[in-house]
């Protein structure tokens, strides 16, 4: 074998056992995790660990929280949630996951994560103005991210309503 073809195979095997011990890793956290999840909760702490995570909030005064996604992902809706005066700081940790955050059009988002992936704001930047409601967003990510945005494709708008809806038991 040459010597390419054996950096290959350890940089293979090595991701494949950084692989196994996230997992490992992820299963540990999950049993630890509390979810705060209310849709009116004004600090969430979410997760979607070998899960999704769909969630809409109402807050009236959204400080932030947690959020873990370990090989998993989905959706977190913040659009009909007023910020607290002060701003929120949501603070993130993605291995092998990832999500959509959903914000309105109007609040400022600041972002600071680190790792192997991260997070994009993908919303014009016309639509904002000067001390408008902060939302900052801060934490890990490892082989995943997070993409911030306003707006869903409708079918993506409805598939997240009947699953909040199935959760919750009723139309929300």
């Amino acid at each position: 074998m040459t010597k390419v073809k054996l950096l290959f195979a350890a940089l293979g095997v090595g991701l494949l056992v950084s692989m196994v011990g996230a997992a490992i890793a992820a299963l540990s956290v999950k049993r630890k995790i509390v979810p705060i999840d209310a849709p009116d909760a004004d600090e969430v702490r979410l997760a979607a660990i070998f899960d999704s995570v769909m969630f809409k909030s109402t807050a009236t005064a959204f400080r932030g929280g947690q959020v873990d996604l370990w090989f998993g992902g989905g959706v977190i809706d913040l659009r009909q949630a007023t910020l607290d005066p002060a701003g929120a700081r949501l603070e993130v940790r993605a291995v092998f996951g990832g999500c959509e955050l959903l914000v309105p059009a109007t609040w400022q988002v600041t972002t600071d994560v680190t790792g192997i992936g991260g997070a994009g704001d993908g919303r014009p930047d016309d639509e904002r103005r000067i001390g408008a409601p902060r939302l900052t967003v801060e934490g890990s990510v490892f082989f995943g991210g997070f993409g911030i945005t306003s707006k869903l494709p409708d079918e993506a708008e409805r598939a997240i309503q009947q699953e909040i809806e199935q959760k919750l038991g009723g139309p929300f």
